[in-house]
């Protein structure tokens, strides 16, 4: 494909469409769809002016839309031609249960303040309030990480867009495969990468680090080329894998040795609950001197829409000439930040107190619940099935084309999915079915599978 992240435009059209510059069979785009499309087409005769500036290079390596947009739109071209269909979605990991109840206080509390003399605040510090500093870094790391090395920010995706403006075209990166797109399209984006090689559906100059169940979803670091940056998700999105504290030393060492830096994605920590996976990479000895660690709110607390979220840089960590990579990441924020919202700040503080630690304790226990629901449905169905133990994702090995899969379920059991091709050739037979759903909505999807499967059950 011609990105762990994109599908080509072209995608959904009738009887075959292109996953990066490979064909695979997926449903006939809706009658109703293609008519409009074609007389919007007809009715478009005005000539356009092109202007005399090249398109960024970079942008135009991506060839396509980002991945969960695509699920979008194949649900509602399906709901076009199916308007009765009632569909569940297990796809896009956004949360659906409401902010608790002393949480949406915080937040009330931040947006009343402002409407008052003594409470109103403009523009804010680019690191983030210096309370919301504290709190993270003493009841999240336990004083392990400075409040000085904290910078809170409006969610982990922009974060990571961030934190490529710091190292730049030149740099070199190595990312998980399969993982999160945003690794990948960042790198592009860039200028990190090569061309994508249409053949391995892979980018070259990036480092691919296959991350499969026969190496229990940790790379083999010995078949790893020195980069610079290494992306590093735990617990793992999609397959949900939680690098044990073993591994985690194994990789900070590795990077000791070749002089990389860590970029490590612990938006899924708040899910942990084996004693012996780390929440945070600076758990491990070393790690100051060759990690930043990128977290965010938004399944932490359902903040998905209020936009929160937080970098640690350690002093420690340091360019090749000495320079603490903290002092360009701080000039970055404040050229391109102007601080996460007070209002979402005010959340945050209230997400950090006892009785918001208790709140968010609740919704953690109810979406892995619903993982553990998804996770017996599958197995008992026969599949291989990963993750949804210390995450809220499940990693079904499907076999054979996980786009197809993907059509076939939502064509037969009207429930959306995330095919594992999407976020990269190591994705490829896999399904990621998301625990955020309602619990009525992950029991009926559960039901539909097993209807679905249940004639053609997995041999084990």
């Amino acid at each position: 494909m011609a990105s762990s992240a994109f599908i080509p435009a072209s995608s959904f059209t009738p009887s075959r469409a292109r996953v990066g510059r490979a064909a695979v069979s997926l449903p006939a785009a809706p009658r109703a769809a293609s008519a409009a499309a074609s007389a919007a087409a007809a009715t478009t005769t005005t000539p356009r002016m092109a202007t005399g500036v090249s398109r960024n290079a970079n942008l135009a390596k991506l060839q396509a839309g980002y991945l969960f947009p695509e699920i979008g739109r194949r649900r509602t071209a399906y709901l076009a031609s199916h308007p009765d269909a009632s569909i569940i979605s297990l796809g896009i990991g956004d949360t659906t249960q409401p902010i608790p109840p002393h949480i949406t206080a915080g937040l009330t509390a931040g947006a009343a303040a402002l409407g008052t003399p003594e409470g109103y605040s403009g523009y804010g510090a680019e690191q983030g309030t210096p309370a919301l500093r504290e709190k993270i870094a003493s009841v999240l790391y336990g004083g392990s990480v400075k409040a000085e090395e904290v910078f809170v920010s409006d969610g982990a995706k922009c974060d990571i867009a961030r934190l490529q403006s710091v190292f730049g075209p030149t740099a070199t990166a190595a990312v998980q495969d399969p993982s999160y797109p945003v690794y990948v399209d960042t790198a592009v984006m860039t200028g990190q990468t090569g061309e994508v090689d249409a053949g391995r559906g892979q980018f070259d100059r990036l480092e691919y680090m296959p991350c499969t169940a026969e190496n229990g979803f940790f790379p083999d670091l010995s078949r790893v080329a020195r980069t610079d940056l290494i992306f590093f998700c735990s617990p793992n999105n999609p397959t949900g894998a939680a690098a044990t504290r073993e591994q985690l030393t194994e990789l900070v060492a590795f990077a000791k040795k070749n002089g990389s830096i860590i970029v490590f994605d612990a938006a899924y920590a708040p899910f942990i609950r084996s004693a012996e996976v780390p929440k945070s990479i600076f758990d491990i000895p070393g790690a100051r001197e060759v990690a930043i660690e990128v977290n965010s709110m938004s399944k932490y607390a359902g903040f998905t829409g209020v936009r929160l979220g937080w970098v640690v840089v350690p002093n420690e960590l340091q360019f090749a000439d000495g320079t603490p990579v903290r002092n360009d990441f701080n000039r970055v924020m404040s050229t391109c930040f102007n601080g996460a919202s007070n209002i979402a700040q005010a959340g945050g503080l209230a997400c950090l107190d006892a009785e918001g630690q208790a709140e968010i304790g609740g919704l953690i226990d109810y979406y892995l619940g619903n993982a553990a629901i998804l996770r017996d449905t599958m197995a008992g169905l026969g599949f291989e099935v990963y993750g949804g133990v210390d995450a809220p994702y499940i990693y079904v090995k499907t076999g054979g084309s996980s786009w197809e899969t993907f059509s076939a379920i939502l064509e037969q059991a009207q429930v959306v999915t995330i095919p594992g091709a999407g976020f990269g050739p190591g994705g490829e037979g896999y399904l990621r079915l998301s625990a955020f759903a309602p619990r009525a909505a992950v029991v009926e999807a559960s039901a539909r599978l097993t209807k679905m499967y249940a004639s053609k059950k997995v041999e084990a």
